[in-house]
Protein backbone atom coordinates (compact mmCIF):
# COMPACT_ATOMS: atom_id res chain seq x y z
CA UNK A 1 0.00 0.00 0.00
CA UNK A 2 1.30 3.30 -0.90
CA UNK A 3 0.96 6.21 1.93
CA UNK A 4 3.09 8.78 0.20
CA UNK A 5 0.92 11.87 0.63
CA UNK A 6 1.01 14.53 -2.05
CA UNK A 7 1.08 17.55 -0.43
CA UNK A 8 0.41 20.89 -2.04
CA UNK A 9 -1.01 24.48 -1.31
CA UNK A 10 -4.35 25.32 -2.52
CA UNK A 11 -6.26 25.62 -5.24
CA UNK A 12 -6.33 21.84 -5.25
CA UNK A 13 -7.78 20.41 -8.55
CA UNK A 14 -10.34 18.02 -7.84
CA UNK A 15 -11.21 18.05 -11.62
CA UNK A 16 -9.94 14.91 -13.71
CA UNK A 17 -9.40 16.97 -17.31
CA UNK A 18 -6.31 18.72 -17.34
CA UNK A 19 -5.16 21.87 -19.10
CA UNK A 20 -3.54 19.42 -22.05
CA UNK A 21 -7.04 17.16 -22.16
CA UNK A 22 -8.94 20.80 -22.70
CA UNK A 23 -6.53 21.98 -25.17
CA UNK A 24 -6.76 18.85 -27.12
CA UNK A 25 -10.64 19.12 -27.20
CA UNK A 26 -10.21 22.33 -28.44
CA UNK A 27 -8.14 21.44 -31.41
CA UNK A 28 -10.66 18.79 -32.49
CA UNK A 29 -13.57 21.33 -31.84
CA UNK A 30 -11.52 23.65 -34.61
CA UNK A 31 -10.37 20.77 -36.89
CA UNK A 32 -13.78 20.84 -39.10
CA UNK A 33 -13.19 24.41 -39.47
CA UNK A 34 -9.65 24.27 -40.14
CA UNK A 35 -10.24 21.19 -42.92
CA UNK A 36 -12.95 23.13 -44.61
CA UNK A 37 -10.80 26.04 -44.88
CA UNK A 38 -7.57 24.29 -46.60
CA UNK A 39 -10.14 22.39 -48.95
CA UNK A 40 -11.72 26.04 -50.25
CA UNK A 41 -8.43 27.77 -49.67
CA UNK A 42 -6.06 25.29 -51.07
CA UNK A 43 -2.33 24.86 -50.23
CA UNK A 44 -1.76 28.28 -49.03
CA UNK A 45 -4.16 28.02 -46.15
CA UNK A 46 -2.30 24.83 -44.94
CA UNK A 47 0.67 26.92 -45.22
CA UNK A 48 -0.98 29.55 -43.13
CA UNK A 49 -2.02 27.04 -40.37
CA UNK A 50 1.53 25.18 -40.11
CA UNK A 51 3.44 28.43 -39.74
CA UNK A 52 1.33 30.04 -37.36
CA UNK A 53 1.10 27.04 -35.15
CA UNK A 54 4.63 26.16 -35.54
CA UNK A 55 5.61 29.92 -34.48
CA UNK A 56 3.53 29.84 -31.67
CA UNK A 57 4.90 26.60 -30.26
CA UNK A 58 8.51 27.82 -31.48
CA UNK A 59 8.10 31.08 -29.38
CA UNK A 60 6.50 29.03 -25.95
CA UNK A 61 9.51 26.97 -26.29
CA UNK A 62 12.01 29.25 -26.78
CA UNK A 63 10.90 31.38 -24.11
CA UNK A 64 10.54 28.72 -21.60
CA UNK A 65 14.02 27.60 -22.11
CA UNK A 66 15.59 31.18 -22.20
CA UNK A 67 13.37 31.81 -19.09
CA UNK A 68 14.47 28.42 -17.26
CA UNK A 69 10.67 28.05 -16.70
CA UNK A 70 8.46 24.54 -16.48
CA UNK A 71 7.69 23.63 -20.50
CA UNK A 72 4.44 24.74 -20.82
CA UNK A 73 4.43 24.59 -24.46
CA UNK A 74 3.39 21.26 -23.68
CA UNK A 75 0.59 21.67 -22.95
CA UNK A 76 -1.07 22.49 -26.35
CA UNK A 77 -2.29 25.98 -25.48
CA UNK A 78 0.52 27.39 -27.82
CA UNK A 79 -1.16 25.25 -30.84
CA UNK A 80 -4.81 26.62 -30.21
CA UNK A 81 -3.43 30.13 -30.36
CA UNK A 82 -1.64 29.40 -33.11
CA UNK A 83 -4.62 27.54 -35.01
CA UNK A 84 -7.36 30.38 -34.00
CA UNK A 85 -4.98 33.28 -34.79
CA UNK A 86 -4.91 31.13 -38.32
CA UNK A 87 -7.70 30.67 -38.82
CA UNK A 88 -8.62 34.55 -38.35
CA UNK A 89 -6.41 35.18 -41.46
CA UNK A 90 -6.79 35.34 -44.96
CA UNK A 91 -5.21 32.17 -46.97
CA UNK A 92 -3.59 35.01 -49.12
CA UNK A 93 -1.23 36.82 -46.79
CA UNK A 94 2.61 36.25 -46.59
CA UNK A 95 4.46 33.80 -44.34
CA UNK A 96 5.53 36.61 -42.47
CA UNK A 97 1.96 37.77 -41.25
CA UNK A 98 1.27 34.85 -39.31
CA UNK A 99 4.77 34.47 -37.81
CA UNK A 100 4.94 37.62 -36.54
CA UNK A 101 1.38 37.46 -35.30
CA UNK A 102 2.24 34.31 -33.44
CA UNK A 103 5.33 35.57 -31.80
CA UNK A 104 3.50 38.89 -30.42
CA UNK A 105 0.67 36.68 -29.41
CA UNK A 106 2.36 34.10 -27.26
CA UNK A 107 5.64 36.53 -26.19
CA UNK A 108 3.81 39.45 -26.03
CA UNK A 109 0.34 39.21 -24.46
CA UNK A 110 0.82 35.21 -23.13
CA UNK A 111 4.30 34.87 -21.32
CA UNK A 112 5.10 38.82 -20.30
CA UNK A 113 2.11 38.82 -18.11
CA UNK A 114 2.68 35.54 -16.53
CA UNK A 115 1.93 32.58 -18.87
CA UNK A 116 -1.06 30.83 -19.50
CA UNK A 117 -4.35 31.75 -17.14
CA UNK A 118 -2.56 34.93 -16.31
CA UNK A 119 -3.38 37.27 -20.04
CA UNK A 120 -5.53 39.66 -19.51
CA UNK A 121 -7.18 39.66 -23.46
CA UNK A 122 -7.09 36.52 -25.67
CA UNK A 123 -3.88 35.97 -27.21
CA UNK A 124 -5.09 35.33 -30.35
CA UNK A 125 -7.16 37.90 -31.30
CA UNK A 126 -5.09 40.87 -29.65
CA UNK A 127 -2.29 39.42 -32.29
CA UNK A 128 -5.15 39.43 -34.91
CA UNK A 129 -5.91 43.27 -33.43
CA UNK A 130 -2.36 43.91 -33.61
CA UNK A 131 -1.85 42.60 -37.30
CA UNK A 132 -5.03 44.87 -38.38
CA UNK A 133 -3.33 47.79 -37.28
CA UNK A 134 0.36 47.30 -38.32
CA UNK A 135 -0.68 45.55 -41.69
CA UNK A 136 -4.09 47.03 -42.76
CA UNK A 137 -4.17 46.46 -46.32
CA UNK A 138 -2.41 42.78 -46.40
CA UNK A 139 -4.64 41.82 -43.57
CA UNK A 140 -8.16 42.89 -45.75
CA UNK A 141 -6.57 41.34 -49.20
CA UNK A 142 -9.30 38.42 -49.92
CA UNK A 143 -9.72 35.83 -52.76
CA UNK A 144 -11.82 32.96 -54.05
CA UNK A 145 -10.40 30.92 -57.00
CA UNK A 146 -7.75 33.07 -56.88
CA UNK A 147 -10.11 36.17 -57.84
CA UNK A 148 -10.15 39.30 -55.39
CA UNK A 149 -13.24 40.20 -53.95
CA UNK A 150 -15.23 41.82 -50.92
CA UNK A 151 -16.09 39.98 -48.28
CA UNK A 152 -19.62 38.84 -47.84
CA UNK A 153 -20.19 41.24 -44.86
CA UNK A 154 -18.19 43.74 -46.69
CA UNK A 155 -20.90 43.53 -49.31
CA UNK A 156 -23.96 43.16 -47.12
CA UNK A 157 -22.83 46.62 -45.19
CA UNK A 158 -22.86 48.61 -48.83
CA UNK A 159 -26.42 47.13 -49.29
CA UNK A 160 -25.64 43.87 -51.90
CA UNK A 161 -26.99 40.82 -52.02
CA UNK A 162 -24.70 37.96 -50.28
CA UNK A 163 -24.79 34.11 -50.67
CA UNK A 164 -25.70 33.10 -47.21
CA UNK A 165 -25.00 29.47 -48.00
CA UNK A 166 -22.00 29.81 -49.24
CA UNK A 167 -21.42 31.99 -46.09
CA UNK A 168 -22.88 28.89 -43.91
CA UNK A 169 -20.65 26.79 -45.38
CA UNK A 170 -17.47 28.30 -45.81
CA UNK A 171 -16.79 28.92 -49.52
CA UNK A 172 -17.50 32.36 -49.74
CA UNK A 173 -14.35 34.89 -49.71
CA UNK A 174 -12.96 35.30 -46.14
CA UNK A 175 -10.63 34.07 -43.52
CA UNK A 176 -8.96 30.58 -43.36
CA UNK A 177 -11.74 29.40 -40.80
CA UNK A 178 -15.02 30.91 -42.22
CA UNK A 179 -16.87 27.75 -42.10
CA UNK A 180 -20.06 28.85 -39.87
CA UNK A 181 -21.24 24.98 -40.06
CA UNK A 182 -17.95 23.50 -39.20
CA UNK A 183 -17.23 26.11 -36.38
CA UNK A 184 -20.99 25.60 -34.78
CA UNK A 185 -20.22 21.90 -34.84
CA UNK A 186 -16.90 22.34 -32.92
CA UNK A 187 -18.56 24.65 -30.72
CA UNK A 188 -21.75 22.72 -29.31
CA UNK A 189 -19.14 19.82 -29.01
CA UNK A 190 -17.12 22.35 -26.79
CA UNK A 191 -20.65 23.19 -24.97
CA UNK A 192 -21.85 19.76 -24.68
CA UNK A 193 -19.23 18.58 -23.21
CA UNK A 194 -19.16 21.84 -20.60
CA UNK A 195 -15.57 22.92 -21.47
CA UNK A 196 -17.12 25.95 -22.21
CA UNK A 197 -19.88 28.35 -20.87
CA UNK A 198 -22.81 28.65 -22.66
CA UNK A 199 -24.33 31.81 -20.79
CA UNK A 200 -21.03 33.28 -22.88
CA UNK A 201 -21.98 31.49 -26.42
CA UNK A 202 -25.72 32.65 -26.87
CA UNK A 203 -25.58 35.36 -24.80
CA UNK A 204 -23.06 37.09 -27.38
CA UNK A 205 -24.83 35.73 -30.65
CA UNK A 206 -27.82 36.54 -28.83
CA UNK A 207 -26.90 40.40 -28.20
CA UNK A 208 -25.61 40.60 -31.18
CA UNK A 209 -29.10 39.83 -33.20
CA UNK A 210 -31.37 41.81 -31.28
CA UNK A 211 -29.01 44.80 -31.60
CA UNK A 212 -28.43 44.35 -35.20
CA UNK A 213 -32.31 44.06 -35.70
CA UNK A 214 -33.12 47.25 -33.98
CA UNK A 215 -30.87 49.59 -35.28
CA UNK A 216 -29.48 47.47 -38.44
CA UNK A 217 -32.15 49.09 -40.98
CA UNK A 218 -33.66 46.21 -41.67
CA UNK A 219 -35.77 44.57 -38.68
CA UNK A 220 -35.47 41.49 -37.71
CA UNK A 221 -35.57 39.84 -40.97
CA UNK A 222 -34.68 36.62 -41.09
CA UNK A 223 -32.04 36.67 -43.87
CA UNK A 224 -30.53 40.02 -43.05
CA UNK A 225 -29.85 38.51 -39.16
CA UNK A 226 -28.54 35.14 -40.52
CA UNK A 227 -25.97 36.98 -43.21
CA UNK A 228 -24.70 38.94 -40.41
CA UNK A 229 -24.39 36.27 -37.64
CA UNK A 230 -22.20 34.00 -40.42
CA UNK A 231 -20.10 36.65 -40.99
CA UNK A 232 -17.19 38.98 -39.83
CA UNK A 233 -16.03 35.86 -37.19
CA UNK A 234 -19.05 36.47 -34.65
CA UNK A 235 -19.49 32.39 -34.48
CA UNK A 236 -15.47 31.79 -34.20
CA UNK A 237 -15.52 34.65 -31.51
CA UNK A 238 -18.76 33.68 -29.53
CA UNK A 239 -17.99 30.02 -29.45
CA UNK A 240 -13.88 30.01 -29.31
CA UNK A 241 -12.56 33.79 -28.68
CA UNK A 242 -15.06 35.05 -26.14
CA UNK A 243 -14.74 31.66 -23.87
CA UNK A 244 -10.80 31.83 -23.05
CA UNK A 245 -11.31 30.79 -19.11
CA UNK A 246 -8.40 33.13 -18.27
CA UNK A 247 -10.19 36.49 -19.99
CA UNK A 248 -14.11 35.43 -19.25
CA UNK A 249 -15.89 36.34 -15.74
CA UNK A 250 -16.49 33.13 -13.38
CA UNK A 251 -20.31 33.21 -12.49
CA UNK A 252 -23.05 32.57 -14.13
CA UNK A 253 -24.70 35.83 -13.95
CA UNK A 254 -21.38 37.67 -15.02
CA UNK A 255 -20.74 35.56 -17.63
CA UNK A 256 -24.07 36.15 -19.57
CA UNK A 257 -23.30 40.24 -19.05
CA UNK A 258 -19.88 40.01 -20.40
CA UNK A 259 -21.51 38.14 -23.40
CA UNK A 260 -24.28 40.40 -24.50
CA UNK A 261 -21.20 43.22 -23.75
CA UNK A 262 -19.52 41.46 -26.44
CA UNK A 263 -22.75 40.79 -28.33
CA UNK A 264 -24.03 44.46 -28.25
CA UNK A 265 -20.60 46.21 -29.04
CA UNK A 266 -19.82 43.63 -32.26
CA UNK A 267 -23.14 44.76 -33.61
CA UNK A 268 -22.57 48.22 -33.08
CA UNK A 269 -19.01 48.33 -34.38
CA UNK A 270 -20.38 46.67 -37.53
CA UNK A 271 -23.00 49.05 -37.96
CA UNK A 272 -21.37 52.39 -37.15
CA UNK A 273 -17.55 51.39 -37.77
CA UNK A 274 -15.09 51.56 -40.97
CA UNK A 275 -14.81 47.99 -40.84
CA UNK A 276 -16.34 44.96 -41.74
CA UNK A 277 -14.55 42.53 -39.15
CA UNK A 278 -14.59 44.50 -36.12
CA UNK A 279 -16.18 41.75 -34.05
CA UNK A 280 -12.19 40.98 -33.45
CA UNK A 281 -12.12 44.65 -30.98
CA UNK A 282 -15.33 44.08 -28.95
CA UNK A 283 -14.32 40.76 -27.60
CA UNK A 284 -10.79 42.52 -26.96
CA UNK A 285 -12.91 45.26 -25.14
CA UNK A 286 -15.38 42.75 -22.98
CA UNK A 287 -11.97 41.15 -21.63
CA UNK A 288 -10.87 43.96 -20.13
CA UNK A 289 -14.31 44.77 -18.54
CA UNK A 290 -13.98 41.01 -17.15
CA UNK A 291 -12.38 42.53 -13.66
CA UNK A 292 -14.96 44.92 -12.87
CA UNK A 293 -18.01 42.48 -13.92
CA UNK A 294 -16.10 39.97 -11.72
CA UNK A 295 -15.83 42.51 -8.90
CA UNK A 296 -19.48 43.67 -8.93
CA UNK A 297 -21.29 41.11 -10.61
CA UNK A 298 -20.92 38.74 -7.34
CA UNK A 299 -23.80 35.62 -7.21
CA UNK A 300 -25.44 34.99 -3.91
CA UNK A 301 -22.50 32.61 -2.00
CA UNK A 302 -23.71 28.77 -0.67
CA UNK A 303 -24.73 29.18 2.84
CA UNK A 304 -25.74 32.63 2.33
CA UNK A 305 -26.47 34.04 6.47
CA UNK A 306 -27.44 37.48 7.77
CA UNK A 307 -23.90 37.83 9.11
CA UNK A 308 -22.19 37.52 6.11
CA UNK A 309 -24.48 40.15 4.63
CA UNK A 310 -23.71 42.02 7.33
CA UNK A 311 -19.89 42.09 6.73
CA UNK A 312 -20.44 42.48 3.13
CA UNK A 313 -22.11 45.95 3.63
CA UNK A 314 -19.87 46.98 5.88
CA UNK A 315 -16.88 46.00 3.90
CA UNK A 316 -19.12 47.88 0.79
CA UNK A 317 -20.47 50.75 2.43
CA UNK A 318 -18.42 53.21 0.92
CA UNK A 319 -20.11 54.66 -2.34
CA UNK A 320 -19.34 53.29 -5.45
CA UNK A 321 -17.32 55.55 -7.51
CA UNK A 322 -14.91 55.23 -4.59
CA UNK A 323 -14.38 51.74 -4.30
CA UNK A 324 -13.69 51.70 -8.18
CA UNK A 325 -10.02 52.00 -9.05
CA UNK A 326 -9.45 55.57 -9.89
CA UNK A 327 -7.26 54.59 -13.48
CA UNK A 328 -10.46 52.58 -14.31
CA UNK A 329 -12.74 55.49 -13.56
CA UNK A 330 -10.03 58.29 -15.54
CA UNK A 331 -10.06 56.06 -18.55
CA UNK A 332 -13.78 55.02 -18.85
CA UNK A 333 -14.54 58.89 -18.20
CA UNK A 334 -12.06 60.10 -21.21
CA UNK A 335 -13.35 57.28 -23.41
CA UNK A 336 -16.62 58.30 -22.90
CA UNK A 337 -15.79 61.72 -23.89
CA UNK A 338 -13.30 61.01 -26.87
CA UNK A 339 -16.31 58.59 -28.34
CA UNK A 340 -19.14 61.33 -27.90
CA UNK A 341 -17.48 63.79 -29.57
CA UNK A 342 -16.59 61.71 -32.36
CA UNK A 343 -19.95 60.21 -32.84
CA UNK A 344 -21.42 64.00 -32.54
CA UNK A 345 -18.89 65.40 -34.95
CA UNK A 346 -19.51 62.29 -37.24
CA UNK A 347 -23.10 63.15 -36.95
CA UNK A 348 -22.99 66.83 -37.58
CA UNK A 349 -20.79 66.45 -40.57
CA UNK A 350 -21.69 63.81 -42.15
CA UNK A 351 -24.16 65.12 -44.79
CA UNK A 352 -21.64 67.89 -45.51
CA UNK A 353 -18.50 65.35 -45.89
CA UNK A 354 -20.75 63.72 -48.22
CA UNK A 355 -21.61 66.16 -50.67
CA UNK A 356 -18.37 67.78 -50.19
CA UNK A 357 -17.01 64.12 -51.93
CA UNK A 358 -19.87 64.61 -54.61
CA UNK A 359 -18.78 67.84 -55.39
CA UNK A 360 -15.14 66.35 -55.68
CA UNK A 361 -16.32 63.76 -58.13
CA UNK A 362 -17.94 65.89 -60.12
CA UNK A 363 -14.95 68.20 -60.29
CA UNK A 364 -12.72 65.79 -61.32
CA UNK A 365 -15.19 64.51 -64.16
CA UNK A 366 -15.24 67.76 -65.01
CA UNK A 367 -11.42 67.86 -65.24
CA UNK A 368 -11.27 64.37 -67.29
CA UNK A 369 -13.88 65.19 -69.85
CA UNK A 370 -13.83 68.97 -69.98
CA UNK A 371 -16.04 68.93 -73.21
CA UNK A 372 -19.22 67.80 -71.34
CA UNK A 373 -21.76 69.97 -69.28
CA UNK A 374 -23.66 67.13 -67.79
CA UNK A 375 -23.39 63.64 -66.94
CA UNK A 376 -25.53 60.68 -66.96
CA UNK A 377 -25.71 57.50 -66.76
CA UNK A 378 -27.12 55.03 -69.37
CA UNK A 379 -29.43 52.07 -69.67
CA UNK A 380 -25.90 49.56 -70.18
CA UNK A 381 -23.71 51.24 -67.71
CA UNK A 382 -26.63 50.97 -65.45
CA UNK A 383 -26.80 46.84 -65.89
CA UNK A 384 -23.48 46.65 -65.98
CA UNK A 385 -22.98 48.04 -62.83
CA UNK A 386 -25.73 46.10 -61.10
CA UNK A 387 -24.06 42.64 -62.72
CA UNK A 388 -20.75 43.46 -60.79
CA UNK A 389 -22.86 44.08 -57.39
CA UNK A 390 -19.60 45.52 -55.89
CA UNK A 391 -17.34 42.78 -56.57
CA UNK A 392 -13.87 42.69 -57.99
CA UNK A 393 -13.63 44.23 -61.52
CA UNK A 394 -12.29 40.96 -63.51
CA UNK A 395 -9.35 38.91 -62.48
CA UNK A 396 -6.12 40.99 -64.62
CA UNK A 397 -6.57 44.38 -62.82
CA UNK A 398 -5.64 43.54 -59.11
CA UNK A 399 -8.22 44.77 -56.73
CA UNK A 400 -9.66 47.16 -58.86
CA UNK A 401 -13.79 48.28 -58.63
CA UNK A 402 -15.41 50.49 -60.95
CA UNK A 403 -17.47 52.55 -58.64
CA UNK A 404 -19.39 55.02 -61.06
CA UNK A 405 -19.83 55.64 -64.52
CA UNK A 406 -21.61 57.89 -66.70
CA UNK A 407 -21.51 59.25 -70.40
CA UNK A 408 -20.53 63.05 -70.84
CA UNK A 409 -23.04 65.52 -72.53
CA UNK A 410 -22.79 68.40 -74.22
CA UNK A 411 -25.29 71.71 -73.85
CA UNK A 412 -27.20 69.70 -76.86
CA UNK A 413 -27.16 66.25 -74.71
CA UNK A 414 -25.00 65.16 -77.26
CA UNK A 415 -22.55 62.29 -75.91
CA UNK A 416 -19.06 63.75 -75.74
CA UNK A 417 -17.19 61.68 -74.02
CA UNK A 418 -17.29 59.00 -70.63
CA UNK A 419 -15.92 59.45 -67.51
CA UNK A 420 -15.65 55.92 -64.81
CA UNK A 421 -14.71 56.87 -61.05
CA UNK A 422 -12.44 53.58 -60.08
CA UNK A 423 -11.20 52.45 -56.72
CA UNK A 424 -8.00 50.17 -56.68
CA UNK A 425 -7.24 48.68 -52.70
CA UNK A 426 -3.84 47.56 -54.35
CA UNK A 427 -2.28 51.57 -53.04
CA UNK A 428 0.77 51.13 -50.89
CA UNK A 429 -1.26 52.65 -48.02
CA UNK A 430 -4.77 52.08 -48.76
CA UNK A 431 -7.26 52.83 -51.46
CA UNK A 432 -6.73 54.79 -54.28
CA UNK A 433 -9.27 56.49 -56.25
CA UNK A 434 -9.71 58.10 -59.61
CA UNK A 435 -11.61 59.22 -62.49
CA UNK A 436 -10.73 58.10 -65.56
CA UNK A 437 -11.85 60.36 -68.61
CA UNK A 438 -12.25 59.45 -72.14
CA UNK A 439 -13.72 61.16 -75.50
CA UNK A 440 -16.37 59.60 -77.59
CA UNK A 441 -13.75 57.64 -79.31
CA UNK A 442 -12.51 55.99 -76.66
CA UNK A 443 -9.44 58.03 -76.41
CA UNK A 444 -8.10 58.77 -73.15
CA UNK A 445 -8.49 62.57 -71.64
CA UNK A 446 -6.53 61.73 -68.60
CA UNK A 447 -7.11 60.64 -64.92
CA UNK A 448 -7.60 63.00 -61.60
CA UNK A 449 -7.62 61.45 -58.31
CA UNK A 450 -10.26 61.74 -55.75
CA UNK A 451 -8.60 59.83 -53.00
CA UNK A 452 -4.93 59.32 -52.76
CA UNK A 453 -3.07 59.24 -49.35
CA UNK A 454 0.09 57.50 -50.47
CA UNK A 455 3.67 58.24 -48.59
CA UNK A 456 4.52 61.74 -49.75
CA UNK A 457 7.31 62.47 -52.17
CA UNK A 458 6.52 59.10 -52.96
CA UNK A 459 3.66 57.29 -53.81
CA UNK A 460 1.74 60.82 -54.06
CA UNK A 461 4.42 61.88 -56.68
CA UNK A 462 1.74 59.64 -59.20
CA UNK A 463 -0.71 62.59 -59.15
CA UNK A 464 2.24 65.01 -60.93
CA UNK A 465 1.70 66.40 -64.49
CA UNK A 466 4.94 63.72 -64.84
CA UNK A 467 3.15 60.74 -63.94
CA UNK A 468 -0.59 61.37 -64.69
CA UNK A 469 0.50 62.86 -68.35
CA UNK A 470 1.87 59.90 -69.88
CA UNK A 471 -1.84 58.85 -70.09
CA UNK A 472 -3.23 61.74 -72.13
CA UNK A 473 -4.20 61.34 -75.27
CA UNK A 474 -3.38 57.58 -75.82
CA UNK A 475 -6.18 55.39 -77.37
CA UNK A 476 -4.80 51.75 -76.12
CA UNK A 477 -6.94 49.04 -75.31
CA UNK A 478 -4.20 47.82 -72.22
CA UNK A 479 -1.11 49.61 -70.94
CA UNK A 480 2.18 48.05 -69.38
CA UNK A 481 3.88 49.53 -66.14
CA UNK A 482 7.55 49.94 -66.90
CA UNK A 483 9.34 50.00 -63.84
CA UNK A 484 12.90 50.43 -65.37
CA UNK A 485 11.90 53.61 -67.43
CA UNK A 486 12.30 55.21 -70.50
CA UNK A 487 9.29 53.75 -72.15
CA UNK A 488 9.05 53.96 -76.06
CA UNK A 489 5.51 52.71 -76.96
CA UNK A 490 1.94 54.19 -76.37
CA UNK A 491 1.50 50.94 -74.19
CA UNK A 492 4.05 51.95 -71.33
CA UNK A 493 3.93 53.65 -68.28
CA UNK A 494 6.63 54.69 -66.63
CA UNK A 495 6.74 53.63 -62.92
CA UNK A 496 7.43 56.34 -60.28
CA UNK A 497 11.09 56.06 -58.72
CA UNK A 498 10.29 54.28 -55.45
CA UNK A 499 6.54 53.81 -55.73
CA UNK A 500 5.89 50.46 -58.54
CA UNK A 501 3.32 49.67 -55.88
CA UNK A 502 1.20 52.71 -56.29
CA UNK A 503 2.06 52.66 -59.84
CA UNK A 504 0.71 49.77 -60.41
CA UNK A 505 -2.37 50.26 -58.46
CA UNK A 506 -2.92 53.54 -60.91
CA UNK A 507 -2.08 51.78 -64.30
CA UNK A 508 -4.71 48.43 -63.04
CA UNK A 509 -7.51 51.13 -62.31
CA UNK A 510 -7.10 52.83 -65.77
CA UNK A 511 -6.98 49.35 -67.41
CA UNK A 512 -9.97 47.97 -65.57
CA UNK A 513 -11.78 51.69 -66.54
CA UNK A 514 -10.72 50.80 -70.49
CA UNK A 515 -12.26 47.31 -70.04
CA UNK A 516 -15.15 48.09 -69.01
CA UNK A 517 -15.56 50.89 -71.41
CA UNK A 518 -15.29 48.60 -74.31
CA UNK A 519 -17.41 45.23 -72.73
CA UNK A 520 -19.84 47.62 -70.86
CA UNK A 521 -20.72 51.10 -73.13
CA UNK A 522 -18.91 49.72 -76.52
CA UNK A 523 -20.43 46.20 -76.09
CA UNK A 524 -17.28 44.26 -76.63
CA UNK A 525 -15.72 46.14 -79.09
Amino acid sequence: MNTVLNLSSSPHARDKWTTSFIMRMVLLALLPATVIGIIVNGLNALLVVAVSVASAVVAEYLFDKLCHKPDTYLDGSAMVTGLMLALTLSPDVPVYIPIIGSLFAILVVKCCFGGLGKNFVNPALAARCFLLISFGTTMTRFQVDGISSATPIALLNTGKAVNITSMFLGTANGVIGGSVLALLVGGLFLWGLEIIHGEICFSVLGAFAVVMGLFGGQGFDAKYLAAQLCGGGVVLGAFFMATDYATSPVSKLGQMTYGILIGALGALFRLKGGAADSFSYSVIIGNLFVPLIDMYVVPKPYAYRLLSKRKWDAAYKQPFLKRVPRPVIVLTVITLIAGLALSGVFTMTKDTIDEQKEMAARAAYKVVCPEADTFASTAAIDQALADLNGQVYGSDFGRAYIDEAYAGLDAAGQTVGYVFKVTSADGFDGNITLAVGMNAEGALNGISFTQLNETPGMGMRVDEPAFKGQFEGRSVAKFTLNKAGGSTTDEEIDSVSGASTTSGAVVNAVNAALDFYRSAVKGGM
